[in-house]
């Protein structure tokens, strides 16, 4: 799969010239407006479910741009872009082709928060998803800005709702119309960048923003309520100004492994993949930051900006006195720029240039491109459904930025999944959802369209109530068959290698299970599985392939006759095992949950005086609103999973009390009945 020759640029950006010459008065099924990760997933989502797709980006050489850090993956994250290739979407297999730095996040902690990562190249990156959008059937490529969504007066039945037929672009063209758009707008919805004191309209530098015809139709004509985020970049450093000696060398890992499972191996060799350096801020870059404030008019707005990826000058104010990593990160096999991951910041580029100099691996550095910041608005997605699409206006869907989250991995799930639901919606199919139960995209949907956001989402491992059984390893067996039988947007391919891999897998776990040995017989066999047995036990090769010293490696030398055959599974046979008892539980849990959504909690409920594991944060969040029942407290902003664990045995726990308090007096009262009717009959005799 990695052997594919990519198109030079230069032949996509004919035939889409070609393509644009007849499109003025076409109908598609579906139309993206936006090219960045959300938009190209939708785009080639939609047209694999069937739709006859169109995408407009405003410059077609920038479609697939990694607009800020040239990275991928991550804990949480790496399991969206795991989901995302077992829906068979693109950005795992471009990981795959750009990946210059492969690494797994974690590895100290278990493989179901384990986070697959690459750092990428730019160039090959945007070339690989190109190349594939190129080669998907029924999708055409457009350049141009669009100016206004087409919708429909609303419905004299309904008239809170609208529906959209299309788009007109800025140029003043034809309009065209669609059955279904999917808006993926990003940081361009009326997008402004920050530098300094200095302000302009844009959503990344030397980029327009979006027409503000788009915003306020939105805003005016659909009456959705828009919020504003913002969120920011560092500048670019020149390579060979940076003196990496004194930096912190962090090689890749040996043995890269793919995010897609699709292929076994990353085009990047072992021994040809780049370094990354960590080095710290010092008490200069602290006085620097200080400085600067009243020269800075980005910092101080009152726009929400990312919590869990800030800027240098919010880390300083929040926690004065602290070191803080700053991640040196190469951006191409051959580019002469690195991304100092850690030092987003927005200050005059002199000042700019002061701060990164107070660290001593840059005391002589350069600056390529300045950092700078940008604010945008947002659609807040509590206005969607489930499928992404604006619940007041039929045919319109949302995906990534436009919705609150940030970062690549997000706005690809979502996506995906607008891509779908819009194709499936204008193919006159019904819609499809995905649950929290069954993976990472589903808790990110669910928390956006339930929750809403304050602040720019980012996905965690923590976000999932039963990651133990979403883990990166098996997103396949989780969504490629659905995603071929029920969704239609997986090819037969990748549908045809999933069932090999389930099939297989199952063959080796019913073997394991199959070979059963006393604990006597299995320390003869594995004499250094660590087995503290005394005495004789019976063991399964599941049971024994759960102790840490044994691999599924040495079960098949000790029974190559049984094993053998499934070497190519070795590391998800042994995952497998290693979970299948939390899953157990957590399946348990997933019914419990489910069966007492409904259940009620008290209205006088003291959150503070719980004995139960509870944050502040959350005693006080329960306290404010007080949630009638279980299912309205998991959909609570900030409220945890663990938090609805403990709140469901906490309320379980005290009405077994009450009953059986209940119970104790009702025994009582019949006691006394009994003994008052007895000395009525000893009085009466």
């Amino acid at each position: 799969m990695l052997t594919k020759k990519l198109p030079p640029l230069q032949s996509f950006l004919v035939l889409v010239s070609r393509q644009a010459s007849h499109l003025a008065q076409q109908h598609y099924d579906v139309i993206v407006v936006g090219g960045g990760h959300a938009g190209t997933e939708a785009a080639a989502a939609a047209a694999r479910v069937g739709a006859q797709t169109l995408l407009v980006s405003q410059k077609i050489h920038t479609i697939g741009a990694l607009s800020c850090n040239p990275s991928l993956g991550g804990v949480g994250k790496g399991q969206l872009v795991k989901e995302v290739d077992a829906l068979d979407g693109l950005c795992g297999r471009a990981g795959d082709w750009a990946g210059i730095h492969f690494s797994i996040l974690n590895r100290s902690k278990g493989p179901a928060v384990w986070g697959p990562r690459a750092q990428l190249d730019r160039q090959r990156y945007r070339e690989f998803i190109q190349s594939e959008l190129l080669s998907t059937p029924r999708l055409t490529v457009l350049e141009g800005s669009v100016e206004e969504l087409l919708v429909t007066k609303p419905n004299p039945e309904d008239p809170g709702c609208h529906r959209v037929t299309g788009i007109r672009l800025v140029n003043g063209s034809h309009p065209i119309t669609a059955s279904s758009v999917v808006l993926t707008t990003g940081t361009f919805l009326s997008g402004s960048l920050f530098m300094g004191q200095s302000t302009s309209p844009g959503g990344r530098i030397g980029d327009a923003p979006f027409s503000a015809g788009l915003s306020q139709t939105l805003r005016e004509r659909l009456g959705l309520r828009i919020g504003r985020l913002r969120t920011g970049t560092p500048p670019r450093i020149v390579k060979d100004s940076v003196d990496l000696s004194l930096a912190v060398l962090h090689p890749a890992d040996s043995n890269p492994t793919p995010f897609s499972f699709l292929n076994t191996h990353t085009r990047c060799k072992p021994e040809e993949q780049l370094p990354c350096h960590l080095t710290h801020t010092t008490p200069g870059v602290e006085r620097v930051v200080r400085e600067s404030l009243h020269l800075n008019c980005h910092i101080q707005q009152d726009t929400k900006g990312p919590r869990y990826c800030p800027s240098i000058e919010s880390r300083v104010l929040r926690f004065p006195g602290r070191r803080h990593q700053v991640w040196l990160e190469p951006e191409g096999m051959t580019s002469e720029l690195l991304y100092p991951q850690g030092l987003s910041m927005t200050m005059p580029p002199d000042m700019q240039l002061r701060l990164i100099r107070e660290i001593p691996a840059m005391h002589r550095a350069e600056i390529h491109t300045p950092g700078y910041g940008v604010q945008y608005d947002f659609v807040c997605p509590t206005q969607l459904s489930p499928a992404l699409q604006v619940k007041s206006t039929q045919g319109l869907f949302l995906a990534g930025q436009i919705n609150g989250t940030t970062g690549y991995e997000e706005a690809a799930a979502q996506g995906l999944w607008a891509g779908v639901n819009a194709a499936r919606s204008a193919l006159s199919m019904p819609a499809v959802a995905l649950s929290r139960t069954e993976s990472y995209i589903g808790v990110l949907i669910d928390d956006l369209v339930s929750r809403g956001v304050t602040e720019p989402y980012r996905m965690f491992t923590s976000r999932a109530e039963f990651r133990a059984s979403l883990r990166p390893d098996n997103a396949d067996l989780r969504l490629t068959l659905k995603g071929f039988e029920e969704v239609g947007c997986v090819s037969s391919l990748r549908y045809q290698e999933a069932v090999r891999v389930r099939d297989s897998l199952q063959d080796a776990l019913a073997a394991l299970q199959t070979l059963t040995l006393s604990s006597h017989s299995w320390k003869k066999k594995l004499p250094d599985m660590g087995m503290s047995e005394t005495k004789s036990t019976t063991l399964t090769g599941m049971d024994v392939l759960q102790y840490k010293d044994v691999s599924f490696e040495k079960l098949a030398s000790a029974f190559p006759e049984f094993l053998s055959p499934y070497m190519e599974f070795s590391e998800r046979l042994k995952i497998e095992a290693v979970y299948r008892p939390h899953c157990d539980l957590q399946r348990k849990e997933i019914l419990r949950i489910q069966k007492e959504e409904n259940m009620s909690l008290p209205h006088d409920i003291d959150y503070f005086s719980l004995p139960v594991s509870l944050s502040k944060e959350v005693r006080e969040i329960l306290d404010r609103v007080r949630p009638s029942t279980l299912g309205a407290a998991t959909r609570l902003q900030g409220i945890t999973p663990a938090a609805i664990v403990n709140l469901l045995h906490y309320v379980h726990h005290t009405r077994q009390n009450e009953r059986r308090m209940h119970r104790n007096q009702s025994h009582q009262k019949e006691k006394r009945e009994e003994e008052l009717c007895a000395r009525k009959t000893s009085v009466l005799q």
